[in-house]
């Protein structure tokens, strides 16, 4: 694994980024292109899945049919705005496990604050797929996967709509076994820790808050 970042530039992917860029996007519109952008990131990270056989019958003969290997997948929500990428990811994958990181980051500080955490069982023998729209300083994604390494989760994937240099600096030191996949990796980050340009922030946009 490395800390460089796969970055899926598919034509639809990038399309539907620059929609959600627009200042004036209407959050509806702007949930609507997180959950299907979520979808063909999905398709990438999930790219290595392990297969088995099958013996099935089709209408017209007996064959052996590839299907999933091993236990269900985990797909982890960093709070808020990590519900949005999640949606899509389950459109594909409706049988996965879903688990949830309360986290928010202190206004001054810019560190992580925890106040939620409710994981599936036997993470070490699942796929954990970590999902938060933005990877901006890396310090709420850092904190998120060591929780989950701390309750035994040893393959781990990490995926965002947009990431900044600083973060995935940040999220690489401390995780290097971990593979970041993004959409895009943007400038910089500005005074107040947020990706430049960017799209602003992704949960007040997705919610409509300020």
């Amino acid at each position: 694994m490395s800390a460089t970042p796969i970055i899926v530039d598919h034509p639809l992917v990038q399309h539907k980024l620059t929609l959600m860029r627009e200042f004036d996007t209407p959050s509806a519109v702007f949930r609507q292109l997180l959950r299907e952008i979520s979808t063909l990131l999905t398709y990438e990270v999930l790219r290595d899945l392990e297969m088995n056989t099958k013996t099935i019958r089709t209408p017209l003969a007996e064959m052996e049919a590839p299907i999933l290997k091993g236990k269900k997948l985990v797909f982890v929500s960093i709070l808020r705005a990590g519900s949005g990428l999640l949606e899509g990811m389950l459109d594909l994958v409706p049988s996965a496990r879903v688990g949830h990181v309360g986290l928010y980051r202190d206004p001054e500080t810019l560190t992580p604050v925890e106040y939620y955490l409710k994981l599936p069982e036997d993470l070490a023998e699942r796929k954990v797929i970590v999902v938060d729209p933005m990877l901006a300083t890396g310090n709420s994604a850092v904190a998120a996967v060591q929780r989950l390494k701390a309750h035994g989760a040893k393959d781990i994937k990490m995926v965002c709509l947009l990431a900044a240099p600083e973060g995935v600096e940040t999220f690489g030191a401390a995780h290097p076994d971990v593979q970041i996949y993004t959409a895009a990796v943007d400038s910089h980050l500005d005074e107040h820790g947020y990706i430049v340009p960017g799209l602003g922030d992704a949960g007040d946009r997705m919610f409509g808050t300020k």
